[in-house]
């Protein structure tokens, strides 16, 4: 299989944090030329059934996929899971523990708001959310603009969802040991999501990658939409060091906020392996 292969193994739909649904995203992928699709959602793999009855009917080649947020460092960190069983119990029970502490969360976010004199801000950000167990900052965000409280949703988690801000609540995730474990007992390849987003020191993002990789995590994701090319040519250099497969999504969540569209990434750099090749036994 080929490195230039146009792979978009990252994205969201409506079961997690996207406006898209599973149906939509794959007829997306496959106008926009994607050869080989997976749906990521947050911490959930209720779409991936149909997601794949979905690329399927597009003749579009398949990977399951999720994206599992781990603490690391006092840091959410995201690892992408590719190939997997999607019906495995141990993943699909640790995801569902993983989602168990967001509409806690979201609760306490609301409050946070209402002090600042934004009421309601947790029923109105259920109003965008496809699955209650997965309300998420995006959802007050869209709120928000709605409401015409901000302009965009970069405004919104500036002005009020980051560290610091009024409706900012960390949240603790699965262990990152976890995370490797449930993708890999499952049968899939465990995936180091957009590493340049996380802002770590050089010495912590030396000590996510080298657990990662003692846990049997194996790939990296290289290409994303919020990579610049020096990032890219960076991270790709960051595979090869430690010797993982590289990977390439867009994390494209809705055509209105998502800078990449699906399948309109550049090409993973040459001397890396791809994740594809990895997988392809994984394919549907």
């Amino acid at each position: 299989m080929d490195r230039m292969m146009n792979a978009d193994l990252h994205c969201h739909s409506v079961i997690s944090d996207g406006t898209l649904t599973p149906e939509a995203l794959a007829e997306r992928a496959k106008t926009n030329g994607v050869e080989l699709w997976a749906l990521t959602d947050h911490d959930e793999v209720g779409g991936q059934d149909r997601a794949l009855a979905a690329a399927r009917a597009q003749g579009l080649p398949y990977l399951t996929g999720t994206e599992i947020s781990v603490t690391f460092a006092h840091q959410t960190v995201h690892i992408v899971g590719l190939g997997f069983d999607a019906h495995n119990r141990a993943l699909v029970e640790g995801l569902r523990r993983t989602r168990g502490g967001r509409s806690e969360r979201a609760q306490e976010m609301s409050d946070g708001l209402s002090k600042v004199g934004i009421r309601n801000a947790y029923e109105g950000a259920l109003q965008y959310v496809g699955n209650p167990e997965l309300i998420s900052r995006t959802h007050f965000a869209r709120h928000l603009v709605e409401t015409g409280v901000c302009s965009d949703t970069s405004e919104v988690f500036r002005k009020y969802l980051t560290e610091g801000k009024p409706g900012y609540v960390p949240h603790r995730w699965a262990r990152l040991q976890e995370a490797v474990q449930w993708i890999t007992d499952a049968g899939g390849m465990a995936i180091i999501a957009h590493p340049a987003r996380y802002g770590f020191t050089p010495n912590e993002e030396y000590a996510l990658f080298s657990e990662f990789k003692a846990h049997g995590g194996r790939g990296v994701e290289v290409v994303t939409g919020s990579h610049s090319s020096p990032e890219a040519v960076r991270y790709a250099e960051t595979a090869l060091e430690f010797n993982l497969a590289a990977s390439r999504g867009s994390d494209f969540h809705s055509p209105d906020e998502s800078r990449i569209d699906l399948g309109t990434l550049p090409y993973l750099p040459g001397q890396l392996t791809p994740v594809w090749e990895l997988l392809a036994d994984r394919i549907q």
